[in-house]
This record gives C-alpha cells, sequence and structure tokens, in this order.
C-alpha cells in the first residue's frame, strides 16, 4: 500500500497564504542564488493550522552551506514573523544540501520527509526524485528510534521549567512526539500513515488497548493550555514513555 502525499493543489488557510509568501521573498532577498527550494511542512502544510497553537515547520535547500550567514538570516526572519504573524507560535527550519537530499543515503531521512510530509512552496520540487513509499518499520525506526533521548530531553526540561509558559510548552511537545511515535510502533502492521497525533493515538489503542490510560493521558497533556503538576508529567514519561523505549528496541532485535 502506498502512502498519501499532500496535495499540492489544495491551498494554503487563508490565514497562512500571506506568511508563506513573505517566508520565500525573505529567503530569496536573503540567500540569493545559493537558495535551491523551500518545502513546508507540518499542520501548515497539511492545511490544518491552528491560529496561536501551530508553528510552521520549514525545509531550506541550498546549494552551498552558508554558516556564516545562518544565524542573522534565521534570527531576523523569526523576529519579523512574531511582529508581523503573532498567531504563528515559532518558525521551525531545517536546513540541507542539495547533494544531501538527493542521495540513496537520504532515503528515509529527506526522502520521506519530502514526498510524503511537505509541499515545495519554491524552486524545483526535490520530493520528484523519490517513489512513493509504503508503510514499514525502516521508516518508523528512522524517524523514532531517538524516543529515549526525547523523553530524557523533555523529562529533564519539564523537571527545570521556570514559567508556565515553559513548560506547557514542553509538556505539548513531548506529548505530541509520543502519540506520534506509539503510532509509529505499529505503523508496518497497521499499513497506514497518520500524522496527527490524536488520531495516532486512537489508532495504536487498536493494538494496545492496555495503554489507553496512558494514550488519554498524553492527550490532556498535548490540549491542556495549563500546567499539569510537574510528578504528574515526570511519572508518565517515566512510565509510559520508557515502556515505549523498551519496545522500540524489541522490534527492531524482532524485525532488525
Amino acid at each position: 500500500m502506498q502512502l498519501p502525499v499532500i496535495n499540492p493543489n489544495i491551498p494554503f488557510q487563508s490565514q497562512y497564504q500571506p506568511v508563506v509568501s513573505s517566508l520565500i521573498a525573505y529567503l530569496k532577498a536573503g540567500l540569493k542564488d545559493n537558495l535551491h527550494s523551500v518545502y513546508v511542512y507540518g499542520s501548515v502544510a497539511r492545511k490544518t493550522a491552528s491560529p496561536g497553537r501551530s508553528n510552521i515547520d520549514v525545509i531550506v535547500v541550498t546549494h552551498r552551506h552558508f554558516e556564516n550567514q545562518k544565524t542573522t538570516i534565521f534570527n531576523t526572519l523569526r523576529w519579523r514573523f512574531k511582529k508581523d504573524y503573532p498567531f504563528i507560535t515559532d518558525v521551525s527550519i531545517e536546513t540541507a544540501l542539495v547533494d544531501e537530499v538527493a542521495s540513496l543515503d537520504s532515503l528515509f531521512s529527506w526522502g520521506f520527509l519530502l514526498r510524503h510530509c511537505s509541499v515545495c512552496v519554491y524552486g524545483p520540487n526535490l520530493a520528484e526524485c523519490f517513489g512513493h513509499y509504503e508503510p514499514s518499520w525502516e521508516i518508523a525506526k528512522f524517524w523514532n528510534m531517538d524516543v529515549a533521548d526525547w523523553v530524557s530531553y523533555y523529562r529533564d526540561k519539564i523537571a527545570k521549567s521556570n514559567t508556565p509558559d515553559e513548560q506547557i510548552k514542553a509538556q505539548q511537545t513531548i506529548a505530541k512526539k509520543l502519540l506520534r511515535a506509539s503510532y509509529s510502533l505499529v505503523m508496518y502492521r497497521d499499513k497506514q500513515w497518520i500524522d496527527d497525533p490524536v488520531t495516532c493515538g486512537a489508532q495504536f489503542l487498536h493494538y494496545h488497548p492496555e495503554r489507553q490510560t496512558d494514550i488519554e493521558r498524553l492527550g490532556i497533556l498535548l490540549k491542556m493550555q495549563r500546567v499539569i503538576p510537574k510528578r504528574s508529567v515526570i511519572g508518565l514519561l517515566d512510565d509510559y514513555g520508557q515502556w515505549l523505549v523498551k519496545q522500540y528496541q524489541k522490534t527492531e532485535f524482532r524485525i532488525g
């Protein structure tokens, strides 16, 4: 079964089209002939973004490295977007070189991300270098085998958070990651690709109904706009997060 692609002919949500247009104009001006192509992924690409809750995820592909300019260009971009588009919570930017993307070594990384999770908004579409993908353990493994690092990082971040906003952002981020990683664990059996974290959790429960309480708690963390007691969040990460880590290790041992 081939995984679906995002239809590039469906327009972005009206509130986000000016954001994408400004993004392209700014990157063209800042990178000039070094810019190869620009891609949007995440909720903006899927046309499901929620003002005040969603960020914009961007991939910038260049011909050459630009380390000396990168910090200035991207920090200025974030500052301008925060001022001009306050409903955008953040601008998340990934960069790559053309030669890195159009490579067999990038089959399950850039290839999958561009082909099935992104929309090309400027330049030659490198997604066309890759064929359609099928649900597989290789995809799930590539994107989630570092789940142990996520759990450790966000556990520490939540424990040390000093402000409500800092903790809320961290607890929402790790909830989203764990819900998606939960579904990816069974994706090769379920034969689908699901990106919405709530739907990921619901589909995962078809295979692991015994984890319903954990999935419900992750859903609360994801949607809650207030602080959850740190002890409760850390307890969930120590229990369910570590269970998920072990399941990935077991599945990797079985499948390879």
